[in-house]
């Protein structure tokens, strides 16, 4: 994927992203944590850079993702005679949840992987209002974009790792922890060159 991306920029790194947030299964996120990672070893463009074409991306493709769903996403899946029934059965609470939980879940579905494919869409097919949708979508791509890049420009290659292997979520937790873990292991050091000292001055 780095190769991929040093041959062909930001506009790889753009139609990757835009085409998985519109609802094609396409490493999207594991361009953006390359991107950040080359940023990160001076080989890339800037990462304020990295940033803006990713949320982009993310924003204009989620937008392609909820327009087909809403202007064909029900006529699709009720064509469509695997799953038509259940469509069936299932509309009805899916507009009732877009209704009460349509902000939390395109916000929070940025983040997920599975989520990030098909919230668009589902926003779409239950006729989320668009104004809505536009609002928590831009947030949640502009967020998406600045954690993952800035996550993987900071801590490079082993943020990268962890992010593919756990998620944004997983990563920042693994990062925490070791930060912790580094903050007790100073309080500790700290706390015995004080002991030793306070001994040595107690034996002079």
């Amino acid at each position: 994927m780095a190769d991929f991306l040093l041959a062909h920029g930001l506009f790889i790194l753009f139609v990757l992203i835009a085409v998985e947030s519109a609802g094609v299964p396409l490493p999207g996120e594991t361009a953006l944590i390359a991107a950040g990672v080359l940023a990160h070893n001076g080989e890339f463009h800037s990462i304020e850079t990295v940033i803006v074409v990713a949320a982009l991306a993310a924003i204009i493709g989620d937008n392609v993702g909820y327009w087909i769903g809403r202007k064909g996403g029900r006529e699709l899946l009720r064509r469509t005679p695997i799953v038509r029934d259940a469509f069936k059965r299932a509309l009805p609470p899916s507009e009732r949840f877009f209704a009460r939980h349509g902000a939390k879940a395109v916000f929070f579905g940025r983040f997920v992987a599975f989520l990030r494919i098909t919230s668009a869409w589902l926003a779409g097919i239950s006729r989320m209002p668009w104004w809505r949708f536009l609002f928590w979508n831009a947030l949640g791509g502009i967020v998406w974009a600045t954690s993952v890049a800035v996550v993987a420009y900071k801590f490079g290659e082993a943020a990268a790792a962890a992010i593919n292997k756990y998620g944004l979520y997983g990563a920042i937790a693994v990062i925490v922890l070791i930060a912790i873990l580094y903050l007790g292991f100073r309080f500790w050091k700290k706390r015995l060159l004080k002991n030793t000292m306070s001994r040595q001055d107690r034996g002079a």
